[in-house]
């Protein structure tokens, strides 16, 4: 590389950061955040536990369930798998389950908040390879989805060869009338993100504006479980996770310009098409023949 060039790399390192879709990235991450410090998760839990755990295993189908609604609230399977794992794991340990089989569980399911819409390594992707937000978060909404689905049926065989039990809440028509009423507000969330950008309405950035501001509604006006006090931190937490994600994704772009202006991508395809070819031979009677797996054609 030429000395010149050096002069050029820290623009090259913060043109990568100065995205305006980039700006979604922290308000991703403080979405969820806040909904984990607000006492979420509990209410998702018990929501979940009344859908599926009435069946075997339940409390792993309650893990995965409530991940799969926690990853598409929070968009960040390192959110996902602190709040959901920090309730899950010790209940399921009291109730049968190993903590390695219980943190597994966790952590297998928490990877479909990177799947799930809105996902924060989505919006990642799609800005770097310059792709719709919106298109992504369709197209990855039935794979996650289906994802879930395999890991609850695979709950349900270890459950039938382990023994691990039901988890019956029991609930009357009115405590589960209750149950509903505490988690529709929150499981409204990823129906303001994920369709406002689907829908067009908005873009991935206002979409996920729209839902800090909207998560902050829910924590400090009705169900008041966060304090005004508490937002620094979590605000602090948001700048110091992003700021990490940044770095990653400026070091990524200057990477890619790199291999542009040293022609690595013309490089290897030359290579690897010089690679599968094969020398043509032209007897002399004027006929090209080429030789292919040891026939002459």
């Amino acid at each position: 590389m030429q000395p010149g060039l050096i002069g050029v790399l820290p623009q090259r390192v913060l043109s990568g950061m100065d995205l305006y879709t980039m700006i979604a990235l922290p308000l991703f991450i403080l979405m969820g955040l806040v909904m984990n410090a607000s006492g979420i998760t509990a209410r998702l839990i018990d929501f979940c536990l009344m859908l599926v755990g009435r069946f075997p295993g339940g409390l792993g189908h309650v893990n995965i369930s409530t991940s799969m609604i926690f990853g598409g609230i929070s968009g960040s399977s390192v959110s996902d798998t602190a709040s959901v794992g920090s309730a899950m794991i010790p209940e399921m340990a009291r109730k049968g389950y190993s903590v390695e089989t219980a943190s597994g569980i966790t952590v297998a399911s928490s990877t479909m908040g990177m799947i799930i819409p809105p996902s924060v390594p989505m919006v990642i992707y799609a800005v770097t390879a310059q792709q719709s937000i919106g298109t992504m978060f369709m197209a990855s909404l039935v794979p996650g989805l289906l994802i879930g689905l395999l890991m609850m049926g695979i709950i349900a065989l270890m459950a039938g060869r382990q023994g691990y039990p039901r988890a019956h809440a029991g609930l009357t028509p009115q405590q589960r009338r209750q149950v509903i009423q505490r988690a529709v507000l929150a499981l409204l969330i990823p129906v303001f993100v994920v369709g406002a950008v689907v829908g067009g309405v908005a873009t991935a950035t206002e979409s996920a504006a729209l839902g800090v501001g909207y998560a902050l509604f829910l924590a400090l006006v009705v169900f008041k479980s966060l304090k005004l006090r508490e937002l620094p931190a979590l605000f602090r937490s948001a700048v110091m996770t992003s700021a990490t994600v940044m770095i990653i994704i400026a070091m990524s772009q200057l990477y890619v310009w790199i291999l542009s202006i040293e022609q690595i991508p013309q490089l290897l395809a030359g290579f690897f098409r010089r690679a599968g070819s094969y020398p043509d031979i032209a007897p002399a009677g004027g006929c090209c023949c080429r030789v292919t797996d040891r026939h002459l054609y």
